[in-house]
């Protein structure tokens, strides 16, 4: 059996998300077992290194699946790519160990989340951003997000219903700038919980819009309380940007 590793690019709009469930179909997971499947014509469940929520986009999620095909793992991009609907797109594969697993080595995640500030709504830009009408002050916000970098208990800003065995995460990095007529929340961690980066995200609009001060952040951070918290920004704003394997990546025959 090999061992491939796939960097998955999609538009989310369309999705319920990345993972299969029971209960819900027409997933990230399930469009990409069914075209391995068709490929291979074997059964297979790829594991995901990034759990995103219906509507969220990404620019380069993992994947990994087993499979007994001799295709060359550096090929399997370009096979599936053929297969799967156009709003999804491998963009690069590669073999790797039998042992490798995206969730379980030292990594980093980059998640951005785009805010169109204009008084007006952008059609073409409605399943790309959350669109703010309000001035917003992303000095303000900047300011306000340093007090989340570094370790901390983010349980204020976890969705309740998560089953993490505990809310401890280390944010690296969190930058708040402008980029045309969009506001960027760009955040930089070791791992997040279930809505993380949207609740960061709706609290820092508050801090930008005036309703709260910067340093209020600190203090809900500090609450470990969901209500002390900001909402939660909707799903269309928010892009997996990259997961990156700090230790490397175990490839075989020199793949990359």
């Amino acid at each position: 059996m090999h061992r491939i590793m796939l960097t998955v690019s999609y538009d989310g709009t369309s999705y319920n998300g990345w993972a299969l469930q029971k209960s819900t179909h027409n997933t990230i997971e399930e469009m990409l077992n069914r075209a391995i499947a068709g490929l291979t014509g074997e059964t297979v469940e790829v594991i995901g290194a990034s759990r995103t929520d219906s509507g969220v986009h990404a620019y380069g999620n993992i994947a990994v699946f087993d499979t007994a095909s001799t295709i060359p793992g550096d090929r399997f991009s370009f096979c599936l790519n053929h297969i799967l609907p156009k709003d999804i797109r491998v963009v690069a594969s590669a073999e790797v160990a039998p042992d490798f697993h995206p969730r379980h080595c030292n990594t980093e995640k980059t998640y951005e989340y785009r805010i169109l500030n204009t008084k007006m709504p952008v059609p073409t830009k409605r399943f790309y951003t959350y669109h703010f009408s309000m001035p917003l002050d992303e000095a303000l916000m900047q300011e306000a997000a340093q007090y989340l970098v570094g370790e901390h208990d983010f349980t204020s800003f976890c969705n309740v219903e998560s089953t993490a065995a505990t809310h401890v995460r280390t944010i690296k990095d969190i930058r708040v700038f402008r980029h045309g007529d969009e506001v960027i929340i760009r955040v930089t961690g070791n791992g997040f919980l279930y809505n993380m980066v949207r609740i960061i995200a709706g609290t820092l609009l508050m801090v930008g819009r005036g309703k709260n001060k910067p340093i209020d952040v600190k203090e809900m951070l500090e609450k470990k309380d969901r209500k002390a918290a900001g909402p939660t920004a909707p799903p269309e704003g928010l892009f997996l940007i990259k997961y990156e394997f700090l230790d490397g990546v175990p490839y075989i025959n020199g793949e990359e």
